[in-house]
């Protein structure tokens, strides 16, 4: 867990200068960013929930699902929210982030609302979560952490989980969906061009490389 956490800290050092470019250039509110590093209480909690729910798994397999020990949150206005997420998106897969993970839960009828997106880093390989928000999202998600928390743990009785879900259903459903949210999609893969043996033009690339932003 030492060694697992210690790497993380070392490639947010890199990966934190692009994403607060990333909410520059997308005119994104960059929420949080002093918890931008998962704690290692929360991350022993969730390695603990894992190998509960599936007795037998490694503390090295729990680890290696985590896509969040270095985390971000960018939020726009409802007006703005889809072309910023687009913009977001587009830069951080144009300066060779791989996207591994793109739940876009806006066009549910129930529960959490945003996109949880979940990104490799290509100088380190470490994985990073980019939560895209509305102010109406984020203030649900706040409210419902809670609820949700409770919820998870391992011995929460049944009638009580699904008391708790009700519950977090209400919230989100009194938030509003931005235009086109539920059409977000993550940003293609390069493919391969085997008549050149290079990578194919990726009008991606036309975007201006990340600035050195200080971070701290």
């Amino acid at each position: 867990m030492d060694a697992f956490v210690a790497r993380a800290r070392r490639a947010e050092r890199s990966i934190s200068p692009q994403v607060r470019a990333v909410a520059r250039i997308s005119h994104a509110e960059l929420i949080g960013f002093d918890q931008r590093l998962k704690s290692p209480d929360s991350l022993k909690r969730k390695v603990a929930t894992w190998m509960h729910e599936s007795p037998g798994q490694s503390v090295d397999t729990s680890l290696g699902m985590i896509n969040d020990a270095v985390r971000y949150t960018l939020q726009w206005p409802a007006g703005k929210y889809s072309q910023g997420v687009h913009t977001a998106a587009g830069l951080l897969s144009a300066w060779g982030n791989d996207s591994t993970r793109w739940a876009n839960t806006w066009n549910r009828t129930t529960g959490y609302k945003a996109i949880n997106s979940a990104w490799r880093a290509p100088r380190s390989g470490q994985l990073f979560e980019v939560q895209f928000h509305t102010p109406q999202s984020k203030a649900a998600q706040l409210q419902t952490h809670k609820l949700y928390e409770e919820q998870r743990l391992p011995g929460t009785p049944p009638a009580r989980v699904r008391e708790l879900q009700q519950q977090q259903n209400a919230i989100f459903a009194a938030v509003p969906v931005p235009a086109g949210a539920e059409r977000l999609t993550a940003p293609a893969h390069r493919v391969a061009d085997p008549s050149r043996h290079r990578p194919a033009p990726d009008p991606a690339r036309r975007l201006p490389a990340p600035a050195h932003v200080p971070v701290g």
